[in-house]
């Protein structure tokens, strides 16, 4: 309403009212009726003013070539990994993430993928992180994240939501923290146990707190799946796709040791490939056939993989805990490690097939050593099942190119063993000195761009 229209409309509404009710009450009425007028048009004002915002937002995330620079894949915590009711009520989550790529602005993405109602946060924040292992911030760097230019947001069950861009720098390779305010506790969480990273957990704070002194503690992450960057039109996403040796398990906590993380340093140290992020969507306990630990890979691939904005190359390492699970089984004939051996390369031919469709390089991983594991045992047979599955990745023609992580980490005097110095102890993971020689086993011209800036 514009401010003629206005007087037009209350000097009309006060002649009527003198002729209704008399000069005095139609004076206190057409106050009262002209206060709520001016709130209604404030309010109306505001609605506009957010959605004008809102649509800015929209227009320049349109206008940027957005990248993935860090991601988690999701799935239901375990009982032993989810937090209680109590830990979500009304609580102020404090989450720290290691960037793989710079950018001159962000966006996150929330997730709720497998929650069955929905979930509301009141508030969400991001800063640079004074360090990978506390919860200060540098309060210089505070930003308030917005969705559809709204400072809350409520997620469907089943969905992801990304926010507007935020106006904050961020460099390769730093720590960013992302604090949610969550006024509730959903019946059912999304998250991503494996974080290897140090969570907070408080109450009757704000999200912008500079520090959260009195925090509970976890090592997991929740409802937090990315975080892109605004890059270079050059820019791309590599996505390492993987169980718990992709994962991180037996890293350092808050060291970003993954081979993933020493991917990503090697990948910025070289000006060729400084353009390129890397994306860790390993889940611990995954399998290539069967839920377990999350959903099974290829029930995934799209979420964890074509989803992610920038992507250009998928490295592939699974299938070890499939092996696995048949070799916990007694008395497995001869005949189900041959099927398993077939339906795992039908499941990689599958991966292939659905990333070439998309436009995708993708590059296989050999299947790391496991003899002598104290949680699987594999005999004989299940060995001969790992050489198969190796036999055929690095034959030509299949995948686009391959990744020798087994080479790398094996004792070359026993095979079938990892390195000791390259293992963590259960001769099924690597340590951190065995995920940096994985890393460090990748030849970097395979991930180039094509032509480099």
């Amino acid at each position: 309403m514009t401010n003629s229209h206005g007087k037009w409309f209350r000097s009309r509404l006060l002649s009527a009212l003198r002729r209704a009710v008399g000069p005095g009450h139609a004076v206190v009425i057409a106050g009262a009726l002209g206060v709520a007028l001016a709130v209604t048009s404030v309010s109306g004002r505001a609605q506009t003013e957010q959605t004008a915002q809102a649509a800015q937002a929209a227009q320049t995330a349109a206008s940027q070539h957005w990248v993935a620079s860090w991601g988690a894949a999701q799935q239901i915590p375990e009982p032993q990994n989810a937090l209680s009711p109590d830990d979500l009520d009304h609580a102020v989550l404090r989450q720290l993430v290691h960037l793989s790529l710079g950018g001159s602005q962000l966006r996150l993405r929330l997730s709720n993928a497998f929650g069955t109602t929905p979930l509301r946060i009141d508030a969400v924040h991001v800063a640079r992180a004074i360090s990978p292992s506390t919860s200060a911030i540098d309060p210089a760097t505070d930003r308030t994240v917005l969705f559809s230019g709204s400072p809350s947001v409520t997620i469907p069950a089943g969905a992801e939501y990304v926010s507007d861009p935020v106006a904050l720098s961020v460099a390769p390779l730093s720590t960013l923290t992302v604090t949610l305010s969550i006024p509730d506790a959903p019946a059912r969480q999304t998250g991503h146990p494996g974080s290897r990273a140090t969570s907070y957990i408080a109450h009757l704070v704000s999200a912008a707190a500079p520090e959260l002194p009195a925090a509970h503690t976890v090592e997991h992450w929740y409802f937090l799946s990315g975080v892109d960057v605004a890059a270079p039109a050059h820019a791309a996403a590599i996505v390492a796709f993987g169980d718990s040796i992709t994962d991180g398990h037996a890293c350092t906590t808050n060291g970003n040791d993954r081979w993933t993380d020493d991917l990503a340093a090697r990948l910025q140290a070289n000006p060729a490939t400084g353009s390129l992020s890397v994306i860790n969507t390993g889940i611990g306990g995954n399998h290539l056939l069967t839920d377990g630990l999350g959903p099974n890979a290829l029930a995934r691939f799209d979420r964890d993989i074509l989803a992610r904005p920038g992507v250009r190359t998928v490295l592939v390492l699974e299938a070890i805990n499939d092996l696995g699970a048949l070799s916990r089984m007694p008395n497995a004939t001869a005949a189900q490690h041959a099927d398993l051996v077939a339906r795992l390369i039908a499941a990689y031919q599958q991966i292939l097939d659905r990333a070439h469709a998309a436009g995708l390089t993708v590059l296989g991983g050999t299947l790391t050593p496991w003899l002598g594991s104290d949680y699987y045992h594999p005999d004989a047979a299940s060995e001969a099942d790992r050489q198969a599955l190796n036999a055929w990745i690095r034959t030509p023609g299949h995948f686009d190119a391959v990744l020798d992580f087994d080479r790398a980490v094996r004792d070359p005097a026993n095979p079938g063993h990892m390195l000791p110095a390259f293992d963590s102890g259960d001769h099924l993971h690597p340590s951190p000195a065995g995920y940096k020689a994985m890393a460090d086993s990748i030849p970097l011209t395979l991930l180039a761009p094509p032509t480099a800036p």
